[in-house]
């Protein structure tokens, strides 16, 4: 017998793209449930969901928005043995599954990569630069087994949730983190290649960057856990090996690297700081 798949969709303003995602999802995936949560849209979004007529298919529709809130919403609500999530806006994804499906018989969750061979990045020269800045240091602090900490799109065994559930804060950050808990408790991973196309048109993720690296919501969990705090000596210790790196790429490539250096370093401090600041409240 099939596994059964629970799919969790969000959507705000997605009007143009929604149907014929859920529609690739369906036509694509046997045993399929669908979970939707929209975030208020005011294009018409909520008026198409209401037209679909399928048992497999749900959705709530809530006044607030943010994107791990409304994974988590969609995660509670899930039967599925299988419990994935992608882009609502890009159904040409949809096709992956299959083989994510076959790989989940020799692991417990597999990611879709832009950084392994064979993976790749179509959008913005802004998007991908700072996809690639946050990527380098998450792999630098917590570990190069996976190479993309942020492409959010999943499939798992439901059983991994035993070892690791998502803090319902912020935007793509408690996807980070997730990720390093599962890692830690032993999880076996496996990621395979994606080309991420460009972004769509008034889509919910175009400005993204932003919201994911400001630093109001931006509380960097991955840098730590429930066990310990982070001390002057871990600060100074983080500073200094991102110290030693930039000084490796700014003996190479000073004037084109000057300045991106820089402000990538002042905001990984500001982030430990943060964290210092509200590791109490956090954990």
């Amino acid at each position: 017998m099939y596994k059964k798949i629970s799919i969790i969709l969000s959507t705000y303003n997605e009007a143009l793209i929604i149907k014929t995602s859920i529609d690739k999802i369906f036509s694509t995936l046997d045993n399929v449930e669908i979970i939707l949560v929209d975030d208020n849209s005011i294009d018409g979004t909520l008026e198409i969901l209401k037209t679909i007529d399928n048992k497999n298919f749900r959705f709530y529709s809530r006044k607030s928005r943010g994107l791990a809130s409304a994974f988590l919403l969609g995660l509670i609500n899930t039967n599925g043995d299988y419990i994935g999530w992608t882009d609502s806006n890009m159904p040409q994804l949809t096709h992956h599954f299959s083989e994510m499906i076959r790989k989940l018989e020799t692991n417990d969750i597999v990611l879709l990569s832009r950084y392994v061979d064979g993976g790749g990045d179509q959008r913005s020269t802004m998007r991908v630069l700072s996809s690639k800045i946050i990527n380098f240091f998450c792999r630098l602090i917590l570990g190069s087994e996976i190479k993309d900490y942020t492409s959010s799109i999943f499939l798992m065994r439901k059983e991994v949730l035993k070892y690791g559930v998502p803090i319902a804060y912020g935007h793509g950050e408690f996807f980070i983190e997730f990720l390093y808990k599962i890692k830690k408790n032993g999880i076996r991973i496996c990621e395979l290649p994606y080309v991420q196309p460009p972004d769509q048109e008034g889509s919910k993720t175009a400005s993204s960057f932003l919201m994911f690296f400001s630093l109001k919501n931006l509380k960097c969990h991955f840098l730590c856990n429930s066990k310990y705090f982070l001390t002057q000596a871990v600060h100074d210790a983080i500073q200094n090996q991102l110290q030693q790196h930039l000084n490796y790429l700014l003996h190479r490539r000073p004037q084109l690297l000057f300045q991106l250096a820089l402000m990538v370093l002042d905001i990984v401090v500001s982030l430990v700081l943060v964290v210092q600041q509200n590791i109490q409240r956090l954990y």
